[in-house]
């Protein structure tokens, strides 16, 4: 079934995440909404939206997050934790949605909080019958969507949108077609996801993808989820991947681990690594570390 609604005024901010959940999309004006059910697959509801997509159009759902994230807009530090933070769907910007108590524009509503929430919005611009743009937004975050038709996909399962993002960023998509730098947008949108196959499709990304940009770019979303399955796949990097750029890109994934992780597994790397790029990589990124440890390490290197 489908519903359509015209958007002019968005629910309060503190209503976000109900609202991902619910039928409409979150805090969303200047949109021509459609709703439509992805309970027979979220492949299937996607590529249909996108097809009929002639002129441009958004096309977007709502999964839980891992951790609780703040990726909206602002115009200026001021404005954070008053009212809506927003974003310009259609070229760039920011806006503040104030709203009064029976919900339209004036003092400040909502308020949204500082630590973020657990849901993220992801959201694709389709024209001619293909891709051309992703971006990715906490619920909390109103958008502005300049007037132009929102597919707003419910019932959307989690491990499906890890399957789709997993397969845009391995389509080839950044090669000079329409499309180009939804890779890395749709890299960014899968690590985001809280669904457990995130972390086996990042890997497999890291081993496996022919670009070595995007290996590289696949190791530092790893590094941001920690675990050891995580630290095994960028160690594995370091050591096996055929492309010197992409292990020093791993080992900049291990400062970007918990120090207890990180520290050790660069200081092993600096003693023992074979290639000198990446043993000055690991050099490099302890000094930046300031970690006792790692002065210590310098210590020893230095002793005559």
């Amino acid at each position: 079934m489908r519903a359509l609604w015209v958007v002019v005024v968005s629910v309060a901010c503190g209503t976000a995440a109900a609202a991902a959940r619910a039928e409409a999309p979150p805090n969303v004006i200047n949109a021509r909404i459609e709703t439509r059910a992805a309970d027979a697959g979220l492949e299937t509801a996607f590529r249909s939206a996108v097809a009929a997509a002639r002129a441009p159009a958004w096309i977007g759902y709502a999964v839980p997050a891992e951790g609780r994230n703040q990726m909206c807009c602002w115009d200026s530090v001021d404005e954070v934790g008053s009212g809506c933070p927003g974003c310009r769907l259609e070229g760039k910007g920011a806006f503040t949605m104030r709203t009064n108590g029976n919900g339209a524009r004036g003092e400040a509503g909502g308020r949204v909080t500082l630590e973020g929430d657990e849901t993220v919005v992801v959201l694709f611009r389709a024209e001619g019958g293909q891709l051309d743009r992703l971006r990715t937004f906490s619920a909390g975050c109103a958008l502005d969507a300049g007037g132009l038709p929102l597919v707003w996909l419910t019932g959307v399962r989690p491990a499906q949108s890890v399957q789709l993002l997993r397969s845009l960023v391995g389509s080839g998509l950044s090669d000079g077609k329409p499309g180009k730098g939804i890779v890395e947008s749709a890299l960014a949108a899968l690590a985001f996801h809280a669904d457990p196959a995130t972390v086996s499709a990042l890997i497999a990304l890291a081993r496996q993808d022919a670009s070595a940009h995007t290996r590289g770019q696949a190791l530092f979303w790893l590094s941001q989820r920690a675990g050891s399955k995580a630290v095994g796949a960028i160690t594995r990097a370091i050591e096996d991947d055929p492309e010197t750029e992409v292990k020093k890109r791993a080992v900049f994934a291990l400062s970007q681990l918990p120090r207890d992780e990180g520290v050790p597994l660069l200081i092993d790397t600096a003693r023992r690594n074979r290639n000198p790029a990446v043993r000055k990589q690991a050099m490099f990124w302890l000094g930046q570390s300031k970690d006792p440890r790692a002065l210590t390490f310098f210590e020893e290197v230095l002793k005559p």
